[in-house]
């Protein structure tokens, strides 16, 4: 089978299930990830075998990057598997704005910690473009852990520090184990459960629900713990940074101005949706 028809099949099988534009999206990812052929590759061989593997395993709903194994993330290709969340472009939104207010401290070499590692993505992508950074991260499960370990060594370097710890940050009698730091980010659960019938199938259906969801009753649980975590662990002038749900983005605004952080910004992702939250420790005079 040439790579011309292999897209060819892919957009057909795949359109009444994602749309043609997803179609053509996935498409694309399992011809130049899974058989490295580009677009214009038109009569490069491809597997049959494995693309037929691949391609029932998508009309079932599993994500494809679970099926491949990787995901990209700000132009890396992180491991994924059911045990973390697939990055998304959301998030690299988050870290960008990260990543400007680093470059505009003149801290030598500023401690963060990333909570709810998850791949990794957010901690591994901050380090290797400010590889000043030291690189703390809080995961409550082992395999999750394992993943973002995986992926720091990867994309990082044998030789690069990070320290990666596995821990419940709802826990607060753990806090006393951390020292001082520049920069708290987290992408925290935050869909309550009831929201849970609005979520595609490919989400609900095989990514981690323990990273996805909070209880009806108190969906801002993970932001109150954090804020309050911040507020004791981070420095004069730093910062603490969330993504949040969309619905619930300007209650936790209000949140952090009610703990005491100063300089609340809200951000609007490219979409336009109300997703990222950063609050400053007063500097001290």
């Amino acid at each position: 089978m040439t790579a011309s028809t292999a897209r060819s099949l892919l957009v057909e099988q795949l359109t009444p299930r994602y749309g043609e534009g997803e179609a053509r999206a996935i498409a694309r990812i399992v011809l130049e990830d899974a058989f490295g052929v580009r677009p214009s590759d038109a009569n490069v061989p491809v597997d049959s075998f494995r693309l037929h593997d691949i391609l029932l395993r998508l009309l079932v709903g599993e994500p494809i990057q679970y099926i491949l194994g990787q995901a990209d993330f700000w132009g890396l290709k992180f491991i994924v598997n059911p045990a973390v969340l697939i990055p998304r472009q959301e998030t690299e939104e988050l870290v960008a704005w990260v990543l400007e207010f680093l470059k505009n401290k003149s801290w030598e070499s500023p401690a963060l910690l990333d909570i709810g590692l998850g791949s990794g993505c957010i901690g591994v992508t901050l380090k290797k473009k400010f590889p000043a950074l030291r690189l703390l991260g809080l995961e409550k499960s082992s395999a999750a852990l394992e993943v973002a370990s995986k992926n720091a060594r990867t994309l990082l370097g044998e030789g690069v520090a990070f320290e990666f710890a596995e821990g419940d940050i709802l826990n607060r009698q753990s806090w006393a184990g951390f020292s001082q730091m520049e920069v708290v980010v987290s992408n925290p659960p935050y869909i309550p459960l009831k929201e849970k019938t609005l979520m595609p199938e490919h989400v609900t259906e095989h990514e981690p629900a323990e990273a996805l969801y909070v209880p009806d009753d108190d969906p801002l649980i993970f932001y109150h713990a954090i804020a309050d975590f911040a507020l004791q662990k981070l420095r004069p002038g730093g910062a603490l940074f969330f993504e949040c749900n969309e619905f619930n983005a300007p209650e936790v605004a209000d949140l952090l101005r009610t703990s005491g952080f100063e300089e609340v910004q809200l951000r609007q992702d490219l979409s336009g949706a109300n997703r990222m939250v950063r609050g400053l420790i007063r500097t001290s005079s």
